[in-house]
């Protein structure tokens, strides 16, 4: 496994016993990092790249869904210049693609599968009152901090059983994001909406996840996006919540490595 820091972005790349030409790129949610991906990442064939979203994990900085998607492109030329892709996002991640679709489609030509996990294509709910108040103290720290108060808060964001280690581990990443990130890209959340980009992948072999549970981007997003993509294979995890890399990290990994 080699780190790379791609200007403001930390990126972590492993490579197969043998050469292969595809490579999966792994993008993380909001307020989680690269390790989301941990136990899928191990299971796949062909080369893995993923990298920490800005504010996120080891990467600085601070930006909208479309310059993450401009990252996105920045880590696709340097790391997979060459050979088939596939994407695979969760919530913020997924998001982040279909805003590289919509700003360069060119780019999926190369494009041979995507994994939208757990994730929308827009009409998220805007912030409360509490959030924009807490968001004015959040967003001055350099990093949210407090993660095992957060932990028990973080648990609704599962769905049944988790493991508690899980938990603990989403409440480390969330507590390692800057108060600028954090704030800023929930604001981002409200502000996404790209269904219109979806048509971009409408060739490509796409696989939607969803998880029953799900009180975050709840499966009506997930539907929306089955119903954009009908070639698409929709998988419903029956009890689980949003953090599917971690509660269903071999099925997941599983409906990856097919498209690859």
């Amino acid at each position: 496994m080699a780190p790379l820091v791609l200007g403001r972005l930390n990126v972590v790349t492993s490579e197969p016993a043998s050469p292969s030409d595809v490579t999966a790129v792994l993008l993380h949610g909001w307020t989680m990092d690269l390790t989301t991906w941990d136990r899928v990442a191990a299971a796949l064939p062909g080369r893995v790249v993923r990298y920490d979203v800005r504010g996120h994990g080891r990467s600085t900085g601070v930006g909208t869904i479309s310059e993450l998607a401009d990252d996105l492109a920045a880590v696709l030329d340097e790391c997979a210049p060459t050979g088939r892709i596939v994407l695979a996002g969760h919530s913020l991640g997924g998001m982040t693609i279909m805003a590289l679709a919509e700003q360069r489609p060119e780019l999926f030509s190369r494009v041979t599968g995507v994994a939208l996990v757990a994730t929308s294509c827009g009409d998220l709910p805007g912030l409360s009152g509490v959030e924009r108040l807490a968001g004015r103290w959040l967003v001055k720290r350099p990093k949210v901090g407090f993660g095992r108060l957060i932990t028990p808060g973080l648990r609704v964001t599962f769905g049944r059983r988790p493991k508690w280690s899980d938990v603990r581990a989403a409440a480390a990443m969330a507590g390692n994001t800057t108060g600028a990130a954090f704030v800023g890209l929930r604001e981002e959340l409200t502000l996404h909406r790209r269904r219109e980009a979806l048509a971009v992948l409408s060739d490509i072999p796409t696989v939607v996840m969803a998880g029953s549970w799900d009180v975050l981007t709840p499966m009506r997003h997930s539907r929306v996006l089955a119903d954009a993509l009908p070639s698409a294979e929709f998988v419903i995890y029956p009890k689980a919540g949003h953090m599917l890399p971690l509660e269903r990290s071999e099925d997941v990994a599983r409906r990856i490595a097919a498209l690859m």
